[in-house]
């Protein structure tokens, strides 16, 4: 199953701020048994390369992508620690150039037609919307889907588990990003447990227990 299938079957893809690349394995397996298998490691900290690597190496079951690229090498260095799709968050052309010739997908930021447009030229339907709620949310991404049918977004920025729900609801979502069932702080403190619950929560509500 590929990145997109899981996305399609799943609905969540959490989105990981990992401070200390020790922490990367443990949590892997927290969202294991909470039975979601894909994972952004955002490329915010030191340590993300290094998480991704473990994660790669040591939770072969969860399909690992790295967030926040921002430039062509990041791509670069992302995909050679192991990621297997990369998510930014706007739309920028040497970065899916990069990751289409390495054979990496890519869910590029965008918000308006322009960039969306852009990003189809391109060659990518699957795209990150990203700040989701400030930049409109539900309402906004429906009318998206007017001129816009074939294309699939990832709703990102401000999403919880109080609206995560309404996104998924809309036919033009294909999952929704988001923090809250494993937030930086909870990585921070190692809550395990509660991030399991969490994303047993979401896997529940999204359709796949």
């Amino acid at each position: 199953m590929n990145i997109l299938q899981t996305l399609a079957r799943e609905r969540i893809l959490p989105v990981l701020v990992i401070d200390h690349a020790a922490d990367a394995v443990p949590l892997a397996r927290a969202l294991l048994a909470g039975r979601l298998t894909s994972a952004e490691i955002t490329l915010r900290t030191a340590d993300a390369l290094e998480s991704i690597r473990r994660v790669v190496a040591e939770v072969p079951e969860i399909k690992v992508g790295a967030g926040t690229v921002l430039s062509a090498e990041q791509a670069k260095a992302a995909v050679d620690a192991g990621a297997q799709f990369l998510v930014s968050p706007g739309f920028n052309a040497s970065v899916v150039q990069t990751a289409q010739a390495m054979g990496t997908p890519i869910f590029p930021g965008c918000v308006t037609p322009t960039e969306v447009e852009a990003a189809l030229a391109q060659g990518c339907s699957s795209l990150k919307f990203f700040p989701a709620e400030p930049a409109g949310g539900v309402p906004y991404l429906q009318a998206l889907a007017a001129p816009h049918a074939d294309v699939r977004f990832i709703p990102t920025g401000g999403i919880s588990a109080a609206n995560f729900g309404a996104y998924l609801a809309l036919p033009n979502v294909l999952a929704v990003g988001g923090s809250w069932m494993a937030t930086r702080e909870m990585i921070a403190a190692q809550n395990w447990e509660t991030i399991t619950k969490h994303c047993v929560a979401a896997a529940r509500f999204s359709g796949i227990l």
